[in-house]
């Protein structure tokens, strides 16, 4: 259907993070009124205990980049067994997105020299949040993923579920710690969904449930598999 052609591409997604990414980001450097009421959000909101910086810790590459390898490793290893074309492309663009989130935080982080919040030690870089880059990426990937190889409608709706408290909590630990500010938080949303954008396209691209072995079958070829897929 027509109308239905622009979803197939990421272009039809990065619109709007890319404008309020683009918003906040100038907002924070010129220091407009977006940012006056950002601190005053963030004296009504952070509260430091023990629960809070549990949950901002599910945005440590420690605990994060784990739970990604293991969708990675189980995407690829399906694709390849199942005989997809271009069962690679996934993982890759997964990797690929999780690489970019350091290479592009380090020097926003840099270029915007924004200062912490008063619940933090001094300092400057806090623009934008790193550990909710990661947790965007990481757990975005891994829910992209699992898509792609699995077709249960319950199992996705309790992987997108999964992954969005992951992320939520993620931003509401750091919050309410007072590791950053709401703003951080946000944009690193915005440029979590800029750079799932491309996974999301290789896992459209890449038609996991159609192996090699069904196609020569249906076209007369014996298949190799005995028994029941």
């Amino acid at each position: 259907m027509p109308a239905a052609a622009p979803l197939r591409s990421p272009s039809a997604l990065l619109g709007l993070p890319l404008l309020l990414f683009a918003l906040i980001t100038w907002q924070v450097l010129a220091d407009g009124p977006l940012v006056g009421a950002d601190e005053r959000l963030s004296r009504a909101l952070v509260r430091p205990d023990r629960f809070s910086e549990l949950l901002s810790d599910l945005g440590n590459v420690q605990v994060a980049v784990p739970v990604l390898a293991v969708a990675l490793g189980y995407a690829a290893w399906h694709g390849r067994s199942r005989g997809a074309d271009r069962w690679w492309l996934p993982p890759l663009a997964g990797a690929l997105a999780t690489a970019l989130v350091p290479a592009l935080v380090a020097p926003l982080k840099a270029w915007t020299d924004r200062p912490g919040t008063p619940a933090v030690p001094p300092a400057v870089g806090y623009y934008p949040s790193g550990h909710t880059a990661t947790a965007v990426v990481a757990y975005g990937t891994a829910t992209l993923l699992l898509f792609g190889v699995v077709r249960s409608p319950a199992v996705r709706r309790a992987s997108a579920v999964l992954c969005a408290l992951l992320v939520l909590g993620t931003s509401y630990g750091l919050v309410r710690r007072g590791y950053h500010w709401p703003l951080d938080v946000a944009a690193s949303w915005c440029l979590g969904a800029l750079l799932l954008a491309g996974v999301w396209w290789s896992v459209r691209r890449t038609p996991g449930a159609v192996s090699r072995s069904t196609r020569r079958s249906s076209s007369g070829t014996p298949s190799s598999r005995t028994g029941p897929s």
